[in-house]
């Protein structure tokens, strides 16, 4: 090796060490070589799908995604040692999203560049003209339908040799050979989620550069100090989501943890609220939230046992849980232990008369059955009944349901628009049907709904005037 080419090898290495990030470049160890990985530089709104001839990938391929960032291009080089003087590089192109015949004509492109630069350093223009030049050199526009090879099923893996087979054989096809191309592809679902990872890693790493201003505080931050909102796109810096989500949790209001921006139904991702809040605040939001989904679920009842308290799940025409945790065997109707095919104790409505609803059967009994039915079920537990159905009367006549009838609501005043505390849904009281997120008064000025000019209007009011 000559001096001149010794010099210009090492002066190109370290040129690209500085011009390129320690994740895009790396030099080898053991020899004058290296591996630049290259992002190509796609349009806005660039959509892309998967083509592939395995039967199995049938859903895959009608899956489409809008991308910002596609995975790189992997240049893998090393200098002969007549380099640049004589000879080019030795390298090799591996890609996921691009097929051999394609990645054929970039090696042969590369090989044009360094016949027009011979004698030159040749490495930074063939990454320029991969970033740059790749999409409109291979004629890929979106929507762009990603190839790949036959033998990749969907969960498969090609066997020891076939991925170099796989790699070639349709530059084979077309009677062209190069081995310098490889389609690194293990499988139709592993490439879906490198791509996806990749686009999500790389907007991440883009968004945490970038400053921003803060709405609450109206400070200007670093992305990777602030939580931008998927759906919205809105930003807030971290201290004032956290201070906001914290308050919000502890209050037990575990989906009102949405943007703060006016008007705006976007919420934090579990993740998100995860990465702002303290370990212990974030075990009672997961927790809340289980429960919250558990709750809208008419097949789950919970363990009775104060102590527990356990999920459980019924079985379809059977009034027994069996609790996963303690064990416990109970009635799902009256939550006292497992009492087979006999009748649950008395309950409040066991109380009623048959003539009226209104007309309790202890207040209306003469003493011989008061005495009775003291004696069958105990003056307290008739007591407590009593009280349970005083209450329920209570409820019926001053409430409604919500969230799949488990959810009890009571107006106290304001307009007839009404938000569920546990689901945070918007609803009209008068109606109770659910009223959109966007515009939730839109069904009060609706001259087709029942409800028209009525968002003020008192249902006593309503009753009287009737």
């Amino acid at each position: 090796m000559s001096s001149e080419d010794q010099e210009a090898q090492e002066d190109e290495l370290l040129a690209l060490a500085s011009i390129f990030h320690k994740d895009e470049f790396r030099r080898a160890e053991t020899s004058n070589g290296g591996e630049i990985q290259v992002c190509v530089e796609l349009p806005s709104n660039f959509e892309i799908s998967i083509k592939s001839n395995a039967a199995e990938n049938i859903f895959i391929e009608h899956l489409k995604y809008t991308l910002s960032y596609l995975p790189p291009i992997v240049l893998k080089f090393n200098f002969p040692s007549d380099y640049p003087s004589t000879s080019p590089p030795n390298f090799t192109l591996r890609c996921k999203w691009l097929i051999p015949k394609q990645l054929v004509r970039l090696c042969q492109h590369l090989d044009e560049l360094w016949k027009e630069n011979a004698g030159c350093v040749v490495l930074f223009a063939w990454t320029q003209f991969l970033k740059e030049e790749t999409l409109e050199y291979l004629s890929i526009q979106s929507p762009y339908e990603i190839e790949v090879c036959p033998n990749v099923s969907q969960n498969g893996v090609h066997p020891p040799g076939e991925a170099d087979l796989c790699s070639n054989a349709e530059s084979q096809e077309d009677g062209v050979y190069d081995k310098r191309n490889i389609q690194d592809v293990k499988s139709v679902s592993a490439l879906m989620k490198y791509i996806l990872e990749f686009n999500e890693s790389q907007q991440k790493k883009c968004f945490d550069s970038k400053l921003y201003m803060c709405n609450i505080c109206f400070s200007e931050k670093l992305g990777s100090e602030c939580t931008n909102f998927k759906l919205c796109n809105h930003v807030y810096c971290n201290i004032c989501l956290k201070d906001y989500f914290e308050i919000q949790i502890k209050d037990g209001q575990i989906h009102s943890l949405n943007c703060p921006e006016p008007e705006c139904s976007s919420t934090a991702t579990p993740a998100q609220v995860k990465e702002l809040v303290e370990e212990e605040l974030f075990s009672r939001y997961d927790r809340l939230l289980l429960q919250s989904s558990l709750d809208l679920m008419p097949d789950v009842v919970y363990c009775p046992r104060p102590s527990c308290r356990a999920p459980v799940m019924q079985e379809p025409e059977s009034t027994m849980g069996i609790c996963p945790c303690c064990y416990y065997a109970f009635c799902t109707l009256c939550k006292m232990t497992y009492h087979g095919i006999s009748p649950c104790k008395v309950t409040a409505k066991g109380l009623m008369t048959n003539q009226s609803s209104e007309e309790k059967l202890l207040e209306e009994a003469d003493n011989d059955t008061k005495e009775f039915l003291e004696l069958q079920y105990d003056k307290k537990v008739l007591q407590d009944a009593l009280d349970e159905l005083e209450s329920e009367n209570w409820l019926e006549k001053n409430s409604k349901t919500f969230c799949n009838a488990t959810q009890m609501v009571i107006k106290v005043g304001g307009c007839n628009k009404m938000t569920c505390t546990r689901c945070g849904r918007y609803f009209c009281w008068l109606c109770m049907s659910i009223l959109p997120w966007e515009n939730a008064y839109v069904h009060f000025s609706d001259p087709a709904s029942g409800c028209y000019n009525r968002v003020s209007e008192d249902e006593e009011n309503r009753e009287g005037a009737n």
